[in-house]
């Protein structure tokens, strides 16, 4: 079973990898599905088997038999075999948090808290003495929820949990043999592409939280929410100045390519426009300059623009732009997700972005993330001070695969 499964995942892996390295990037996603669910497959039958072996080691038989006994809360073996994995998930989030909390595991808790570290401690390394524990997915998925709901254009970007180095091929440009109007006798000419190459590695993401001893001692349903919240904004902080202005594998230390480091960067700044939002230089904001925006952006990627920036910048800058009849541009509106309209595009307050910086882009399409590494966390109690650190470790990176998916108009004064 074990061989048939590996040979299968095998076959499932190269054809994504064929896939990804084409940048065909929807076929990828669907690939990477199938790789989960035969890992789901796998999983569930490797339980079930374990359940009947259980069943063939119990030889000790009750007689019931002409017995008149009513088994209460009996079920099926398939029902116990489907319930398998959720239990299991359920028991470790139990088993984490109590460890977390110094609290001893007994029975089912230690085994599954045991086998789940170790086969996470033996696929990653770390340059620490401690030993990580892997954080939860449940509690993980609560942790980067926490970070999106605060930097929506991080959120926006498109996600992947891929180890190891990921490279994506981008189309540049077509430099040869495009579409054109020939006469009858003349051939067509070949088509000569450019592709880029968007590599995602590896950029190191901590944060720590120190809780004193008697807030340690927090009943669980309180403790869990508590360290989501408290990792969720701390990282948040990270991730989402990072999907603005991370400053990319090259600096020290290493992190994400952020939309406007990419865009500032390119020669010439096709994709910027400057404004000076104190009127010292004097370039004011205007209608001009946010329709030039959106014309930079191509066209292909205008249905899921949106627009970016600090709360300041909304209700300081744009709030206060009118057409050219004296009405106003930006329509207050928080039934599409944002805080309000502009030119049909949903208006998102995201404190990553600098300065009174303003970003207008697709990042469904033209931002990428990868979790190179989950999110494992190591204690360390301090006993004069009676405090725990809770240090949150994870790989994350990410970049942008077009600059024509974004237009930025920087704030001169921020730079």
């Amino acid at each position: 079973m074990k061989t048939k499964y590996l040979e299968d995942r095998k076959i499932l892996m190269d054809e994504a990898q064929v896939l990804l390295n084409d940048g065909k990037m929807e076929d990828f996603e669907a690939k990477t599905k199938e790789v989960e669910a035969l890992d789901g497959k796998f999983e569930v039958a490797c339980l079930a088997q374990a359940n009947l072996n259980a069943m063939q080691d119990n030889t000790k038989i009750t007689d019931i038999q002409n017995k008149n006994v009513k088994i209460e809360g009996g079920k099926v073996l398939a029902t116990i075999i489907e319930n398998k994995v959720l239990d299991e998930k359920e028991v470790y989030v139990s088993a984490w948090a109590n460890f977390m909390q110094g609290r001893k595991l007994e029975g089912s808790e230690q085994e599954i808290f045991n086998k789940v570290n170790s086969a996470f401690n033996n696929e990653y390394t770390h340059d620490t003495g401690n030993t990580a524990i892997l954080i939860p997915t449940t509690v993980a998925a609560g942790i980067f929820k926490v970070a999106e709901e605060m930097y929506p254009l991080y959120a926006d970007a498109r996600k992947f949990a891929i180890t190891g180095k990921m490279s994506i091929k981008k189309h540049t440009a077509i430099t040869a043999g495009d579409a054109a109007w020939y006469a009858e006798e003349t051939p067509t000419a070949d088509e000569s592409n450019t592709f880029g190459e968007l590599v995602l590695d590896g950029c190191e993401l901590s944060k720590s939280v120190t809780v004193s001893w008697k807030l340690k001692a927090m009943a669980m349903s309180e403790f869990i929410p508590y360290i989501i919240l408290e990792l969720g904004e701390r990282c948040g902080v990270a991730l989402g100045v990072a999907a603005a202005s991370g400053a990319g594998a090259g600096a020290t230390p290493p992190q994400p390519e952020g939309v406007e480091t990419a865009l500032i960067a390119e020669g010439g700044t096709p994709q910027v426009i400057t404004y000076d939002p104190d009127n010292v230089v004097p370039v004011p904001l205007t209608y001009a300059k946010i329709t030039a925006a959106i014309g930079k952006i191509g066209s292909s990627y205008l249905a899921g623009c949106k627009i970016y920036a600090k709360n300041a910048t909304i209700w300081g800058q744009l709030s206060n732009l009118l057409d050219g009849t004296g009405r106003p541009l930006f329509i207050p509106d928080v039934t599409s997700g944002g805080v309000g309209r502009m030119f049909g595009m949903v208006v998102e307050a995201d404190a990553g972005i600098t300065g009174m910086n303003i970003l207008i882009g697709n990042a469904g399409k033209g931002l990428i993330f990868n979790v190179n590494e989950p999110l494992s966390i190591v204690t360390e109690d301090h006993a004069k001070l009676r405090e725990t650190d809770y240090v949150a470790y994870g790989i994350v990176d990410g970049g942008v695969m077009d600059t024509k998916a974004f237009a930025l108009i920087q704030d001169v004064v921020a730079g």
